[in-house]
């Protein structure tokens, strides 16, 4: 793993941060889990876009799908969720230019057998990787990897495929840049409005 310039201990912070919050009111058990990289870690009021669930957000800055293995037995199984909303795989690409999209997608599917394994009973979603502008020479290969892990779930029980690039395209069919912040990367508010629309009918009551 020496390849990857985000190595799990650089994390560490912010697993630790989680975890001092956890001792000081541990979350509802039940309840849904957003796991993944800064698309969620930076949708901080998440809850409010979701009235009448309650919503855990374990999303960390950076984290790659080897990440969220690395940690599940400390952000994922001790909140035995009843639901699993996933978005992550997008840096896998970025940080390391030759990964391919079934590598990215083998990652995946290795998350969800361990998610199966300890949670049997919880459903799980994952979020398509968004297009952002500014990392346009891996929209091929995220392309590839949605498909992947769309098939990869049209297969598994209580599991979905959730597909937010659609919303995300103008009348005309393009990216949209005006969701995005300047750095062309992280969502505005009105990015992640577009994507309550379209995750919302997923979550489980």
């Amino acid at each position: 793993h020496a390849a990857y310039s985000q190595s799990n201990a650089s994390f560490a912070g912010e697993i630790a941060a989680f975890q001092h919050s956890d001792s000081i009111t541990f979350p509802p058990r039940h309840a849904i889990l957003f796991v993944g990289s800064s698309s969620f870690r930076k949708w901080t009021d998440v809850q409010d876009y979701f009235p009448g669930y309650t919503i855990i957000n374990r999303g960390f800055d950076g984290s790659q799908l080897e990440n969220v293995i690395y940690y599940a037995g400390k952000i994922i199984y001790p909140y035995d969720p009843k639901q699993v909303i996933i978005y992550c795989g997008d840096n896998d690409f970025a940080y390391d230019t030759t990964v391919t999209a079934e590598t990215v997608a083998g990652r995946f599917k290795e998350l969800f057998f361990l998610i199966r394994q300890h949670l049997p009973n919880a459903n799980i979603g994952f979020v398509s990787i968004k297009f952002s502008p500014s990392r346009k020479q891996f929209w091929d290969k995220m392309r590839e990897t949605n498909k992947l892990v769309s098939q990869f779930l049209s297969k598994k029980k209580n599991a979905e495929f959730i597909d937010v690039t659609k919303a995300m395209l103008d009348e005309n069919g393009n990216i949209r840049t005006d969701i995005y912040q300047n750095d062309m990367l992280h969502l505005k508010p009105s990015g992640y409005k577009l994507w309550q629309k379209v995750i919302a009918p997923y979550l489980l009551k």
